[in-house]
């Protein structure tokens, strides 16, 4: 694939955030260290969504990176906001239910539908909705810095963007219990163990570490990383039998396609690959 996005490629316009794309590979950095990178009250979520449309339609791009500038990858809800009534917790019941449906929660619909790998680079603290956000990637490296939990219970909410789920596919049901009932924070070690990030790196390795990731995966064939994705998302709603179809179906694309012989080519040639996409 070509290291730069396709001629017809128009990157979106952001609020809030930067988007890098450079071989095959997204970084989307959230840019309100003002706030600390916070997603009720500011464009991020918006910005998110804008953002995996145009990945999704842009097939030279392989996978997302996200992170946050400044000392925090994000504090989640506004608190202040949430204090006082106005912005995202604002208006009466229905009101405010529907500022989630179209606010925040936009935020996993679109992370679900991304047809390539997302890697959350925790930069720093990730509380509450930064945290779920984190969860809601395929993968987590965190800098050693990065403190992070589901802290919603005490400020007497709950999760309302959904992130009970990703942090139940990733500790199981006992041990996201025991987090989101007691609402304490973890350090970046035990975050490690729990099996919630991939890998620890002091802060100054965190962006080299995230891109070693991001390009070993960039260098795969791109239409096979996008299937393998939807298998992958797939997996967790079918039943057996229709999932061993569509990975029959999807093997049956890529038996057809010009990668998959250019990957045996180069694999029987003892060379490395050079893939076109098709």
């Amino acid at each position: 694939m070509s290291d730069t996005p396709s001629p017809a490629f128009v990157a979106p316009t952001l609020d809030d955030a930067i988007l890098v794309v450079e071989r095959g590979v997204a970084t989307f950095t959230m840019n309100r260290d003002d706030v600390r990178n916070e997603l009720t009250g500011t464009a991020l979520a918006s910005d998110i969504v804008k953002v995996v449309d145009a990945i999704n339609n842009e097939p030279s791009i392989s996978v997302l990176i996200v992170t946050g500038a400044g000392n925090a990858f994000s504090a989640g809800g506004n608190v202040k906001h949430m204090k006082s009534r106005e912005g995202s917790f604002g208006g009466d019941v229905y009101t405010v239910q529907n500022k989630y449906r179209r606010g925040i929660q936009q935020i996993p619909l679109a992370l679900d539908r991304l047809e390539v790998p997302s890697i959350a680079a925790i930069n720093g603290p990730a509380i509450g909705a930064g945290f779920d956000l984190a969860n809601m990637c395929d993968m987590r490296i965190a800098a050693d810095t990065m403190v992070a939990g589901s802290t919603f219970v005490n400020l007497g909410i709950v999760p309302g963007d959904g992130g009970v789920t990703f942090l139940e596919r990733l500790v199981g049901y006992q041990r996201a219990a025991e987090l989101v009932f007691r609402g304490r924070l973890i350090s970046a070690e035990e975050a490690q163990r729990l099996g919630i990030v991939l890998e620890v790196v002091p802060r100054d390795e965190l962006m080299a570490t995230a891109l070693k990731y991001a390009r070993d995966i960039a260098r795969k064939p791109p239409r096979t990383i996008r299937l393998t994705k939807r298998l992958l998302r797939s997996s967790r709603n079918m039943e057996l039998a229709p999932f061993l179809d569509l990975c029959a179906a999807f093997q049956g694309m890529c038996h057809d396609s010009a990668d998959h012989h250019e990957a045996v080519s180069a694999f029987l040639e003892k060379r490395e690959p050079h893939y076109s996409g098709r």
